[in-house]
């Protein structure tokens, strides 16, 4: 058996295994149906939601501040660990108030936030980029002080700009902690989408959920909760195909990526 058909098969068979044991519980009764529905129960809920379209605007509200939040976030992250990579006088200025708002739990800046920018997209865009920022900036400013020093000595040696040492030692060095910052990001960014919208929100899987709590509708919460899942696999595989082609010197894994886990 081949080794591709293997990565294929061997979650395929504990996702049926999973499958199986929650049908079997749910048929025994063990658990109350309006606590842990049949997965027949949320399949029809799945086909349901979207085949009305009930989920559509939700999920196009969630995407977009997972994704903008995402960008700007991660933009931010890179030029600010890019400048105080570069200037020592920058880092001591500035990487004390880094940390600082980095200890703030972003579940308490949510309601202020929507105090300032409202209820809609805004907000929750800004708190996921808030969110995202810390994880790449500190994977980003370990890539780029881990660039080998006699390579750098070696462009200084003929006289490179600080710009051109930048482009063509420090940033490809850097490559792989800065994807590894990334796919560490991603996964907060859902997770900051779905907090703003359980906070406020007129619209998103965040808010779809909360509005299936009140109503026991426990098959559209595992329909949401679903689609979230599928949402983060997605956006990870796409961040994966993107380094396997931009930092393929360093395999599939990012070799020596240093992986810093934020806090939502």
């Amino acid at each position: 058996m081949s080794e591709r058909l293997k990565n294929w098969l061997s979650p395929l068979v504990t996702f049926v295994i999973f499958l199986g044991l929650w049908q079997a519980v749910a048929s025994a009764g063990l658990v109350p149906a309006y606590l842990l529905p049949s997965p027949g129960a949320v399949g029809h809920a799945l086909v349901t939601v979207y085949g009305q379209g009930t989920i559509w605007p939700h999920l196009a509200a969630t995407a977009s501040e997972m994704v903008f939040g995402f960008i700007l976030g991660s933009i931010a992250a890179l030029i600010a660990a890019a400048v105080v990579a570069e200037f020592r006088a920058v880092e001591r200025c500035v990487y004390p108030y880094i940390v600082a708002l980095q200890s703030m739990p972003k579940v308490a800046l949510a309601p202020l936030l929507i105090v300032w920018f409202g209820f809609g997209l805004t907000s929750k865009i800004i708190l996921v980029a808030l969110i995202c920022f810390f994880p790449v900036f500190v994977n980003v400013l370990t890539g780029l002080r881990a660039t080998r020093a006699e390579l750098v000595d070696l462009y200084r040696a003929f006289s490179s700009t600080r710009w051109r040492i930048f482009w063509d030692v420090r940033l490809p060095s850097a490559a792989g902690s800065i994807f590894a910052g990334l796919q560490v990001a991603l996964v907060l960014a859902l997770l900051g989408a779905v907090v703003g919208e359980f906070v406020a929100a007129q619209e998103g899987l965040g808010s779809l959920i909360q509005a299936s709590s009140l109503n026991f509708e426990v098959p559209v919460m595992f329909a949401c909760i679903i689609t979230l899942a599928a949402m983060g696999s997605v956006a990870s595989a796409i961040v994966r195909f993107v380094q396997r082609r931009v930092v393929f010197w360093e395999g599939a894994g990012g070799r020596g990526s240093t992986v810093v886990k934020g806090e939502g």
